[in-house]
């Protein structure tokens, strides 16, 4: 089975929790991280995670949907 990779970037004001609920989400979606990048500059936070998406059971679309709304909740916009 090859590996299927995605780009996840995370970047808003920075606040308490974005990362356990970005990594929650992750987790409960059984996506893997294999890289990640995290830096906060004058009280943004911005993070770029290479992550491993060959064990989804959503569609793609569906996962950068509901990661979007992960991301409104906290404050932050999430792509992937």
């Amino acid at each position: 089975k090859t590996m299927k990779k995605c780009i996840v970037t995370v970047v808003g004001k920075d606040t308490v929790g974005i990362i356990a609920k970005v990594c929650t989400y992750l987790a409960e979606s059984k996506i893997n991280i294999l890289d990640i990048s995290q830096t906060i500059v004058q009280g943004y936070f911005n993070m770029m995670m290479v992550v491993d998406i060959s064990e989804i059971e959503k569609d793609f679309k569906v996962i950068c949907d509901e990661m979007e709304q992960v991301g409104e909740e906290i404050g932050v916009k999430i792509q992937c």
